[in-house]
């Protein structure tokens, strides 16, 4: 049986999902982001697959998102991508002492993913952190300061005017150390697997490929990092791009 416990973990809501027998048990660990808009219970298809190979996924809902929605207007919401990006990469850290500190994680085997914001979350932890064993982006973009430059555009021409992106700097000054196209030898050869369809129009496809494509390079395994491109697919997480994930982090993430 598979057991959903919702958990507030350091004043963060989350979903936690394990086998029933094995909810006090240190297990392999997925972190997984939902993307824009979404909430934390829109992924648990995926995670009850990643139970039933006896992983715990830890489910949070980002900052203004699920349980942590505020009335704010809808461009004060869409400004604010930047800032839960950010605020998902400092509460990552506290969710991961949170395991720790209770003896939840085996063998220091932990891995992160994400859908869209999530899997933009994804790529900014393997910059952050090496504590990251393996990582999951699934129709993200690894290159954040080029999304950045791409939303200003779509926000421009949305609002009919142009950003102060004065504003914005202190913002960019923090995405450019979470860029993990910016420093690729972060990753130290660690197992990162990308799925994007190519007919996305929200994040751009060729953000994930053009990445993937120098990136291999860093890899004396070019088995440790894998893309998978969906042909005709927009911005949906498709079920095989659910099964790859989960496979991923079966043969990725051991003890």
């Amino acid at each position: 049986m598979i057991t959903v416990s919702e958990q507030t973990i350091k004043e963060i809501p989350c979903l936690v999902v394990t086998k029933d027998n094995l909810q006090e048990a240190p297990l392999q660990t997925v972190i997984y982001y939902h993307g824009f808009t979404s909430a934390k219970e829109h992924n648990l298809p995926l995670a009850f697959l990643l139970a039933r190979k006896n992983f715990r996924i830890v489910l949070p809902d980002s900052y203004l998102h699920g349980e942590r929605e505020e009335s704010i207007s809808v461009k004060d919401f869409q400004l604010s991508f930047w800032d839960i990006v950010i605020k998902n990469i400092e509460e990552l850290n506290l969710i991961k002492e949170y395991l720790d500190e209770n003896g939840l994680i085996k063998n220091e085997q932990i891995g992160i993913a994400g859908t869209s914001m999530g899997g933009i979350t994804t790529s900014a932890a393997l910059r952050k952190y090496a504590w990251v064993k393996a990582g999951a982006v699934l129709m993200g973009s690894p290159k954040l300061l080029a999304f950045a430059d791409d939303l200003i555009t779509v926000f421009e021409k949305e609002y009919g005017k142009p950003l102060d992106k004065e504003e914005f700097a202190e913002t960019f000054a923090k995405i450019k150390k979470l860029d993990l196209a910016k420093d690729i030898t972060s990753l130290a050869e660690r197992p990162l697997f990308i799925w994007h369809g190519d007919a996305d129009t929200v994040v751009p496809f060729k953000h994930a490929y053009n990445f993937y494509q120098k990136a291999k390079e860093y890899y004396d395994n070019e088995e440790l990092i894998q893309f998978s491109r969906e042909k005709n697919r927009d911005h949906k997480v498709s079920r095989a791009a659910i099964l790859s994930t989960v496979s991923w982090f079966e043969n990725h993430l051991k003890t």
